[in-house]
C-alpha cells in the first residue's frame, strides 16, 4: 500500500494532496494542469516535495520532517511515462533486458522471455523504438516496469495517442496486470471513460487538490459539488428552487425551466433553498411536443443535433442536453425528468 501526503509549490501552483492507495488501480482524474503527474513525481522521487511524507508498505520514501528522500532508483516504484521512455539506442529485447541486468544471465533470459510472451511481443523485440507501434511502445514501456519487480506500479496517461482497438488492447494488459502482479497501481488520466473502466478507486484533481474520493461509479452517480460535476462533463446543470420537501413521502417539488417537477427527497435542504439541478444527460429522454405534459415533463425548444459515435446528443436552447438514439428536425420537444435521477448541488 502506498501512503502519500505531498505539498509542492511550483510557481503560482501549489500540489497539496493526501491519499493511499491499495492493491488495484486507482485513478488520478483532472484536468491538463491539475497536479497529477507532479504527484507522480513526487512518489516516484523525481521531485522532492517541500512537506510531506510517502510511504510505500513499511519502508519511508521520503519524509520532509526527518529528511528522509530515497533516490528513484531505491524506490521500487515502475513509472511508465506519456513518452514510453525507451532507450532509443537499443531494441525492445536490450530495453527489455536492462530492467533486470543484476539478475544472472539465465534467470534474465527467462525473465524477459515470460513477459515478452506476455504481452505478446515476440515480433516487435528486435526492433529499436523508432520502429515500434504506439501500442507495442507501450506495451513494452509496461513489460519494462514490471521486470524491475516494482512494489507500485505509476501509469501516466498510458492510452494517450492510441486509436480505439490499440486503446482496447492496452485495457486488456492492464487487466491482466492488476489481476496478476497484485501491487497499487496508480493511473493518470482526463479520459473519464477510461477512468471508469480501469478504476477501482477514483481520485479527482482540481487546481492541485483531491476534491473527491471513492469508487468511479459512486462518483458519476453523485458527484460532490459543482465543480466536481463540471469536471466530469456528463451533466445537465440547471439552476433550480425547491419548492416542497416531503421526508415522510420521500419526495420534494422543484422549479426549473420556469416548470414545476417532481423530485426524490433531499436531506440537508430547506424549502426556498436556489440548487444546482445535476442530471445526466443519459437519464434524460426526449420526445416530439404531442399531446399533453406528463408532471415530470417539461417542453424545450430543439437547437441543434450532435452526431455522436452511438446515436446523437440533442442540444436544446434551454440549456439541456439530452442523448437520444436517433432525432428529427422538428423544433418543438418535450423533456421527461425522471425525479429518481435528478441530485441537487448546492449554489
Amino acid at each position: 500500500m502506498i501512503k502519500a501526503r505531498i505539498r509542492k509549490r511550483l510557481g503560482s501552483f501549489t500540489l497539496e494532496a493526501e491519499f493511499e492507495a491499495r492493491s488495484g488501480v486507482t485513478v488520478l482524474f483532472g484536468a491538463s494542469g491539475a497536479g497529477k503527474t507532479l504527484a507522480l513525481d513526487c512518489i516516484a522521487g523525481f521531485r522532492r516535495p517541500d512537506e510531506g511524507r510517502v510511504l510505500l508498505d513499511d519502508a519511508i520514501l521520503f519524509d520532509a520532517a526527518a529528511r528522509v528522500n530515497v533516490p528513484p532508483q531505491a524506490r521500487r516504484c515502475g513509472y511508465v511515462f506519456q513518452n514510453y521512455a525507451l532507450f532509443p539506442h537499443m531494441t525492445l529485447r536490450q530495453n527489455l533486458e536492462f530492467a533486470v541486468e543484476p539478475l544472472p544471465r539465465l534467470e534474465r533470459h527467462r525473465r524477459v522471455n515470460e513477459m515478452i510472451e506476455k504481452f505478446k511481443l515476440g515480433d516487435a523485440v528486435v526492433r529499436r523504438p523508432a520502429e515500434l507501434s504506439g501500442g507495442q511502445k507501450q506495451r513494452g514501456s509496461i513489460a519494462r516496469a514490471l521486470l524491475a519487480s516494482p512494489k507500485l506500479l505509476l501509469l501516466d496517461e498510458p492510452a494517450r495517442g492510441l486509436d480505439a482497438p490499440l486503446r482496447a488492447d492496452l485495457y486488456e494488459v492492464l487487466r491482466q496486470v492488476r489481476a496478476e502482479f497484485a501491487l497499487p497501481i496508480i493511473l493518470v488520466t482526463h479520459d473519464l471513460d477510461e477512468g471508469c473502466q480501469l478504476g477501482d478507486e477514483m481520485l479527482i484533481m482540481s487546481q492541485g487538490r483531491i476534491v473527491q474520493s471513492g469508487p468511479p461509479a459512486n462518483i458519476v452517480a453523485q458527484p460532490a459539488n459543482l465543480d466536481v460535476a463540471r469536471l466530469l462533463g456528463q451533466y445537465n446543470l440547471l439552476p433550480a428552487e425547491i419548492l416542497q420537501l416531503d421526508p415522510q413521502r420521500g419526495t420534494s417539488v422543484l422549479r426549473v425551466l420556469e416548470h414545476e417537477i417532481p423530485g426524490r427527497y433531499y436531506p440537508g435542504h430547506f424549502k426556498g433553498d436556489r440548487v444546482w439541478l445535476c442530471v445526466r444527460h443519459s437519464s434524460l429522454t426526449a420526445r416530439p411536443l404531442e399531446g399533453r405534459l406528463a408532471p415530470d415533463e417539461v417542453p424545450v425548444t430543439l437547437d441543434r443535433v450532435s452526431t455522436r459515435a452511438r446515436g446523437v446528443l440533442l442540444e436544446f436552447a434551454e440549456g439541456l442536453a439530452v442523448e437520444a438514439a436517433q432525432a428529427d428536425n422538428r423544433k418543438q420537444w418535450v423533456v421527461t425528468f425522471p425525479p429518481a435521477a435528478l441530485h441537487v448541488l448546492s449554489k
